[in-house]
């Protein structure tokens, strides 16, 4: 990794997507964890402290070592038992059917294998498990979509691998979960090139 994606990008996101409204968005998405959690994309450790008590232990991943002292920081003051791990999630070490529930924030737009990725998911999940992602992506808007193709080869540059224009809910509907439930919307003060979001559930 570059000085770019090792140094000023771990440094910018851990800064942009601090504070409101995005810590509202984590603290209602978490809510629900329990039990044994895995969560791909760990990133600077922002959703740390919206994890209830109900989580007895959480593997995190993360293919950066840049944001690896951001992380660390919050993992000191975290009550949780937390194992970080320089991982990419197209490729997860651990047993089919460990975790309780599988979490996923602002993390599908860049992981390049999403598809295996996915597949990683739903198999490292108990039966009955949840994956609980929060994303952002193609709008519904054509308008929006328009932009968000013609960006899009900017944006990976500009995010270290960041798609603007991906389908969360087809994504995720074509591995074959139970169950999947999805809510949009358009994250506050945020335009929508950017801030069309995928709330959702899927169940094993």
């Amino acid at each position: 990794m570059g000085f770019y994606s090792n140094v000023l990008f771990p440094w910018g996101m851990n800064w942009l997507m601090s504070g409101e409204p995005f810590a509202s968005e984590r603290e209602q998405l978490l809510a629900g964890v329990s039990g044994r959690a895995l969560e791909i994309g760990f990133g600077s450790g922002l959703n740390l402290p919206h994890y209830p008590e109900s989580v007895s232990e959480l593997t995190a991943i993360d293919p950066n070592p840049g944001m690896r002292r951001y992380a660390d920081a919050r993992i000191a003051q975290s009550p949780i038992t937390v194992e970080r791990c320089e991982l990419s999630g197209e490729s997860l070490p651990m047993a089919d059917n460990s975790f309780d529930t599988v979490v996923s924030t602002w993390t599908l737009c860049s992981i390049e294998g999403v598809d295996q990725a996915l597949q990683e998911v739903h198999r490292v999940l108990k039966p009955g498990g949840r994956f609980i992602f929060l994303e952002h992506g193609l709008c519904d808007d054509p308008a929006v979509q328009h932009w968000q193709h013609r960006l899009d080869p900017l944006q990976q540059v500009i995010g270290d691998g960041c798609h603007l224009n991906r389908d969360i809910r087809a994504l995720v509907e074509k591995i074959g979960f139970a169950s999947l439930d999805v809510e949009n919307f358009c994250m506050p003060r945020t335009p929508r090139l950017i801030g069309y979001m995928y709330r959702g559930v899927a169940v094993k």
